[in-house]
């Protein structure tokens, strides 16, 4: 989204993590079902950034959608500060996005294979490769900035056909989310309902205004 007044598109709305719910998020298939749409949509968008207070959840969704329509995609997750993907999949915490940067581990030994089953799984012929943050970093945006994150992105990119971006909270007072927004082609903002009208939607809209990338809309995750 680039200047003017306009709304924010919403492009799907999904459910967050039920009461007592031992992960932060788990697939649901009304889920994977409300997103089937959005992998077509961001045809030609090959690295997609998914930021903002739901992200990852959001982001996770969006790429078992894309998995489930028989596209190549991997799962990146770019909160350095916060990981919370390892957590939420049960996978490996570490090495992840974090090690590699540093150099500590090679692209080989960073990528874990989620396998799409049961009815959502859709026409999924390859696992979802997803690579975690690793260990908390005090310096995200410093880490972010390096040539390692670019090379990192320029690999995914020939490898897969969509990478999708779980991006930090939309002002994670560290300056990594304009550093990962700068590296995308199109960014979703996922958000609860309440962001996104009134004083609240603007504020975001004007946030999103502020990145370097075009914004194409909103996921919005609705308490389940």
């Amino acid at each position: 989204m680039r200047g003017g007044r306009r709304k924010l598109p919403v492009l799907a709305e999904i459910s967050g993590p039920a009461p007592g719910e031992a992960r932060a998020w788990a697939m649901r298939r009304a889920d994977l079902e409300a997103l089937a749409g959005l992998p077509g949509a961001l045809a030609g968008q090959r690295v997609v950034l998914v930021a903002g207070e739901e992200g990852l959840g959001a982001a996770l969704a969006l790429a078992g959608a894309a998995g489930a329509a028989g596209r190549r995609t991997a799962l990146l997750e770019c909160d350095l500060a916060r990981p919370r993907l390892a957590a939420d999949l049960g996978l490996a915490p570490a090495p992840g996005l974090h090690e590699y940067l540093r150099w500590e581990a090679t692209a080989a030994e960073i990528l874990q294979p989620l396998v799409l089953a049961g009815p959502a799984a859709g026409t999924a012929t390859q696992p979802l490769i997803c690579v975690v943050a690793g260990r908390p970093a005090a310096d995200p945006a410093t880490l972010i900035g390096l040539e390692s994150f670019r090379h990192a992105l320029a690999k995914l990119r020939s490898a897969y056909d969509l990478t999708v971006l779980a991006g930090p909270g939309l002002d994670p007072g560290d300056g990594s989310l304009h550093a990962i927004a700068a590296q995308a082609d199109a960014l979703l903002a996922a958000v609860p309902p309440a962001a996104a009208t009134g004083r609240p939607g603007r504020e975001l809209r004007a946030a999103l205004q502020r990145l370097p990338v075009d914004a194409r809309g909103a996921i919005l995750v609705a308490p389940a």
